[in-house]
């Protein structure tokens, strides 16, 4: 099985992506809404949340797992991969990332070489695209930009209203300025925005969906990996579950899903 962790609903934009172009495989999401957003947790919290999501997922038959939040994935993928992936109840499992698929993406799409990075504060402050995307072309140069509004505000269903539009055209009001050709959009949140980013940046700037690029990577990596590939179920199921309320969960997934989500269930996943 594959499993998905996210911090809450974001990485839904992500498995959207794996139902449609891997709709063979079963699959596991589990999103931490009780302990979301993790854009302003410490370190050490977004490691331990981290740690107990992905765990749990492995002791629950998912043999790779996609850590689908860039916060996560930028912050604390590396330090779980070297500490676990070694261990020998383990190390036949895999956790990968998003960050490094769409690093590979962004460095062959930009024209100019200036990239621009939104994100979570977590996900900028980490640097990891920045440091990602120039071991790949040192020459590149990258624009980050915190918008830790925008999260709890697509979650409260304010997507759609002016206000949001407001707030976003400030955040992008700096990275227009530096006349970015491309821009990474380093929230699993933001895909439900992508139109409105679009506008606000123009024509001249591509931007991506990130659930598209990592769900042709996967693919990528599956038919690379038959060692992994195989160990893998094939039943067309899929688990939803979450550590808040599991109707609050399914309410709100259905819109990030593109579907409606079904028979969430709600766990707990913390640690001693």
């Amino acid at each position: 099985m594959i499993g998905v962790f996210d911090s809450g609903f974001g990485g839904l934009t992500i498995l959207r992506e794996f139902l449609s172009l891997l709709p063979e495989y079963d699959y596991m999401y589990l999103g931490d809404s009780a302990r979301a957003p993790y854009g302003n947790r410490s370190h050490e919290s977004v490691k331990k949340f981290t740690e107990e999501g992905v765990l749990y997922l492995m002791e629950h038959a998912c043999n790779l797992v996609i850590i689908a939040c860039n916060t996560a994935s930028s912050e604390v993928l590396r330090e779980l991969q070297r500490e676990y992936l070694v261990k020998p109840d383990i190390k036949d499992k895999k956790i990968l990332g998003v960050i490094r698929p769409m690093v590979e993406a962004m460095s062959a799409i930009t024209k100019s070489g200036r990239i621009g990075v939104v994100g979570t504060r977590g996900t900028i402050r980490s640097k990891s695209y920045e440091t990602e995307l120039e071991k790949i072309n040192p020459d590149l140069k990258i624009y980050g930009q915190a918008c830790p509004l925008l999260v709890p505000l697509i979650e409260e269903g304010w997507g759609r209203k002016p206000e949001m539009r407001m707030i976003l055209k400030k955040y992008l009001h700096e990275l227009k300025s530096c006349n970015i050709d491309s821009l990474v959009l380093g929230c699993t949140h933001y895909p439900f925005l992508l139109k409105d980013f679009c506008r606000i940046m123009g024509k001249n700037v591509q931007i991506p969906h990130p659930g598209k690029i990592v769900a042709a990577k996967l693919k990528d990596y599956l038919q690379r990996h038959p060692e992994i590939e195989s160990k893998l179920t094939k039943k067309g199921q899929r688990f939803y579950l979450t550590t808040d309320d599991a109707e609050r969960f399914s309410s709100i997934g259905s819109e990030f899903l593109g579907a409606k989500l079904q028979n969430a269930e709600k766990v707990n996943i913390g640690r001693i």
